[in-house]
């Protein structure tokens, strides 16, 4: 069965770097989507990253882009969030995701299949 795991969360100040790793297995779908969503406290699970097993990417928000890098190395079954200039509105927790179908990112879609476990990030 698939297993998502999350490692790399950490407490950093404003303007500082993390990349979070999701380690994935048990995935025998020939075309799957990954990703990651985030959760502040009150707040809904909200989709940032995606990223398709053909490689196609997607960062869903303005704010995001050019800071937020999605990538993933299959040949290790890797997929990580490169995360620069973080601010403390960035502060979440940070979910890897699989779904054997396309996703939508955002707030309010029905959300992906498989979810990891979990990383913190905070950013002060």
């Amino acid at each position: 069965h698939v297993q998502l795991v999350e490692s790399g969360g950490n407490s950093v100040q404003a303007g500082g770097s993390l990349r979070l790793s999701c380690t994935f297995s048990g995935v025998t779908f020939k075309k799957y989507y990954m990703g990651w969503f985030r959760q502040a406290p009150g707040k809904a699970r909200d989709g940032i990253a995606r990223i398709g097993s053909d490689g196609s990417t997607r960062i869903e928000y303005d704010s995001l882009k050019g800071r937020f890098t999605i990538s993933s190395d299959n040949a290790k079954n890797v997929m990580y969030l490169q995360m620069n200039n973080l601010k403390p509105e960035d502060s979440a927790m940070y979910y890897c995701v699989l779904h054997e179908d396309h996703f939508l990112l955002g707030v309010g879609f029905r959300l992906p299949h498989y979810w990891g476990q979990g990383t913190q990030v905070t950013v002060s």
